[in-house]
């Protein structure tokens, strides 16, 4: 039955494989069900309803993309689009929470009307190929700089970043970065020696050395700076509270919301949303070798229609815009290439649902090295980026994308800028025809962003 619904053998993988790159996949995800409760909380929301919401919302979407699209990517709150929902939608102008969901389902009833006119499958296909290998090796040092903040590793300073003091709160956060470091060598030495399931084993062992640190005294948890116990409790999720946020997307006066200030949200939702989510497939269908020679993926329509549908679900469901997660390429990374690592990793966060508790109690310095680990892995990219006289045309560009996601912090970011420079240098030394008409609506677009937005 799994190889009908998966073509298991079509993608040379195996029932085995796949399903541990699921779980290698929501372990490296699982981090959403406790940051996305945390920052939509200060919109005024339920954290245990939108856990529930993201939780839900995420087994939606993934199972969309398994079923439809037969791809192992998974889906959830995005990063980014939380941040912006609660901190400048809600408490920037003013808005409710409820406002902003109505705003979120808008975006997704926008996205599927658009995936089925076939103009973000255009815009996937537009981007030249160079571009998109620029794409990935950007989103694997955005998804290495994430994982080195998750670690402690990286830290605020004067000089924006730096690396971490390990003597000064040695029991809380220093030990943390340091138990990080140790996870990111298990897992490259493991990786090395072709282990199965190296990343996935690496945040376990990377969690029980922890755990083994707390009971010995070295690791102390404080609560207040926000370190917690490594031992999961074993408390049951109250449903009831998902009531709260359920339906509330429809609870508005639509009398009272200024139209105009409403279209612009909706549509900067819509504008980071659609370029997190390309960029995200192509970074990761780019490691996984599922591009064609033309640098298109066969499948981008109906994973576009799933991520669409997630969208939607998880606004009534009473969450921020759900979206392809760059994780995904953890799972990818541990040999995932059919839907059924997706349907894996959507089921554990319907599990998650029941057992929250222990899901959310995976520390992000379990995670970090797998993030860092797969950074690395999609970095290797560069190598097929030709830097030489006679394309550089395309050469710059790939590379003021690539410098732009992890120091914009932002993937779409990247991909505009990337955008915008492949067209002004192109148009400007004589090569305006490599330019698709689409690049050049792609690349004002991007621009009246930077200037009314």
């Amino acid at each position: 039955m799994l190889e009908k619904l998966f073509k298991l053998k079509e993608s040379n993988t195996n029932a085995k494989t796949e399903v541990l790159a699921g779980i290698t996949t929501f372990m490296t995800m699982a981090y959403i069900l406790a940051v996305n409760p945390s920052i939509l909380s200060a919109a005024g929301m339920d954290p245990t309803a939108v856990l529930l919401a993201t939780a839900i919302a995420s087994f939606i979407g993934t199972a969309c993309m398994a079923f439809m699209a037969n791809l192992p990517f998974a889906l959830s709150a995005g990063m980014g689009l939380n941040a912006y929902m609660a901190y400048t939608v809600v408490l920037g102008y003013g808005y409710t929470w409820q406002v902003a969901l109505l705003a979120v389902f808008v975006e997704g009833i926008v996205f599927i009307v658009l995936s089925l006119t076939n103009v973000r499958e255009a815009i996937f296909n537009a981007i030249p190929l160079n571009l998109k290998k620029g794409v990935s090796v950007g989103i694997g040092l955005f998804i290495a700089f994430i994982g080195l903040q998750n670690a402690g590793l990286s830290v605020d300073s004067s000089t924006l970043v730096t690396i971490t003091d390990f003597t000064e709160n040695f029991n809380t956060s220093g030990i943390c970065a340091v138990l990080a470091i140790v996870g990111l060598f298990i897992t490259a030495i493991l990786y090395i020696k072709n282990v199965k399931g190296s990343i996935l084993i690496g945040i376990v062992a990377t969690w029980l050395i922890g755990m083994v640190c707390q009971l010995v005294g070295i690791y102390v948890p404080n609560p207040e700076a926000g370190y917690y116990t490594l031992f999961p409790s074993l408390s049951i999720t109250d449903f009831s509270k998902l009531g709260e946020t359920f339906g509330q997307c429809f609870n508005v006066d639509i009398n009272g919301l200024g139209i105009f200030n409403f279209i612009v949200i909706v549509f900067s939702f819509l504008f980071v949303d659609i370029f997190d989510t390309l960029g995200t497939l192509i970074g990761v269908s780019t490691k996984a070798k599922m591009l064609d020679e033309n640098g298109r993926l066969p499948k981008i329509k109906p994973a576009l229609m799933a991520d669409a549908i997630g969208t939607t679900a998880g606004a009534v469901l009473g969450t921020s815009t759900t979206t392809t997660f760059v994780e995904s390429a953890s799972g990818v990374a541990a040999g995932g290439r059919t839907g059924l690592t997706a349907l894996v990793t959507g089921l554990l966060f319907l599990v998650s649902t029941l057992f929250a508790p222990i899901f959310t109690a995976i520390p992000s310095f379990a995670t970090a090295p797998a993030l860092i680990m797969v950074g690395f892995l999609m970095f290797g990219a560069i190598t097929d980026i030709k830097f030489t006289d006679d394309n550089l045309t395309e050469a710059i560009p790939a590379y003021l994308c690539i410098i732009a996601m992890p120091l914009f912090y932002s993937i779409s970011e990247g991909i505009s800028f990337g955008i915008i420079s492949y067209v002004v240098l192109n148009a400007v030394t004589g090569k305006a025809k490599k330019v698709t008409p689409l690049m050049y609506v792609l690349a004002v677009l991007f621009i009246l962003k930077y200037m009314f937005l």
